[in-house]
């Protein structure tokens, strides 16, 4: 018999931070997450996104033992954006039996139901600015940073408890450094793109400027991305919170803007995968932690295009192939062997024609799912 229970008193905590650990013991090619990391995000006294969202935590037990987890999430932000109903479901976790995971997302529809909710998306980690989604192919290659990861089982299951894919988020990979005729070709097109826009430049963050930096990003971001399927605005508060997670592990000569004069109009930053170190930590960054931190981040050889955003009236004049004929430049002075692009919309075609153009290949897929409540 499966049993849910709330998470409510520390011992529940505990259990629903260290299930992971159950789950892919035997798994080589899990990461384990950052336990500060996942108390952060959701910690409704530290994360400002339950300004405007809430959550409830559920685990999932069989005869006494912890099985599965399961977090239900209403974001009002999103769904006044979009004016929707739609309730998500993330930090999800399981044993592979079908009754788990049918208990787990019943239990999680009933909540967002009595919410006033009519569908239930997921899995968000809480929301889409964060990691989502549910890996449906190519397992034995570990996560890139801020991306999921799951055993091979996961797809099935929810098909079988009754969800319907949503939408797919492709990654692609390049090998590094870009080749010669790559190179020549994207700048042949950054040649084109500056005799006729010169007003259009490219320039790496000033990291000593970080506050005037970030609300350039963020006029970009909500530009660039607000016809986005899955799109929801950061508040003030939130995308400075990002910021500061994320300034420690930004290298500035990869994080670019793009700028017509002075006015922002495009992004772009690489973020080393630190994933490849975080897989040696066991999810705590202990004093112990960051000494094999500092150690094992100079052996990466992945890197992550996280962002790639432009405001919709310059989407025409070609600062994606400028954007990356400087990217390619500047990486040949790092010992990177693998550039992975995610994710992308499964249906932003001229983004994902301009990753194939550099000879870039699908490599992995991710699945939103859904269905009525």
């Amino acid at each position: 018999m499966i049993e849910i229970k709330k998470v409510v008193t520390n011992r529940q905590w505990q259990e629903f931070l260290h299930l992971p650990w159950k789950i892919y013991q035997n798994d080589p090619y899990w990461v384990p997450p950052s336990l500060e990391e996942t108390d952060f995000l959701l910690n409704p006294k530290k994360n400002p996104f339950y300004k405007h969202a809430k959550r409830e935590l559920f685990l999932a037990y069989k005869n006494g033992q912890v099985v599965g987890r399961i977090v239900s999430i209403i974001d009002e932000n999103y769904n006044s954006y979009h004016q929707a109903k739609i309730g998500w479901f993330g930090f999800f976790e399981t044993i592979p039996d079908l009754s788990v995971v049918k208990a787990l997302l019943n239990t999680a529809k009933t909540w967002i139901k009595t919410q006033g909710m009519a569908q239930i998306y997921g899995p968000v980690n809480p929301s889409t600015n964060e990691t989502c989604g549910i890996l449906i192919d190519d397992f034995k290659d570990p996560p890139c940073v801020m991306m999921t990861y799951n055993p091979p089982y996961y797809p099935e299951l929810l098909e079988q408890a009754g969800l319907k894919k949503i939408k797919d988020l492709l990654a692609y990979e390049i090998s590094l450094p870009f080749r010669d005729g790559i190179m020549a070709r994207l700048g042949k097109m950054a040649i084109r793109l500056q005799n006729r826009y010169p007003d259009v430049k490219i320039r790496p963050i000033n990291i000593k400027n970080w506050d005037e930096e970030l609300k350039r990003v963020q006029e970009v971001y909500n530009h660039a991305w607000s016809r986005n399927w899955g799109f929801v605005p950061m508040t003030d508060a939130e995308i400075h919170k990002m910021a500061e997670r994320l300034k420690p592990l930004v290298i500035p000569e990869l994080v670019w803007l793009a700028e017509v004069k002075t006015e922002p109009v495009g992004f772009l930053m690489f973020l080393p995968d630190y994933f490849q170190v975080l897989k040696h930590l066991n999810g705590s960054l202990s004093s112990l932690g960051w000494l094999k931190f500092l150690w094992y981040r100079r052996k990466i050889t992945r890197i992550r295009a996280v962002t790639l955003g432009i405001k919709r009236q310059y989407q025409h004049t070609g600062i994606v192939p400028l954007f990356l004929f400087e990217a390619g430049k500047a990486l040949r002075k790092f010992s990177y062997q693998r550039l992975e692009f995610s994710w992308l919309l499964e249906d932003n075609i001229p983004v994902i024609r301009m990753t194939e153009m550099i000879h870039a290949h699908l490599t992995k897929r991710y699945r939103i799912y859904g269905t009525k409540v």
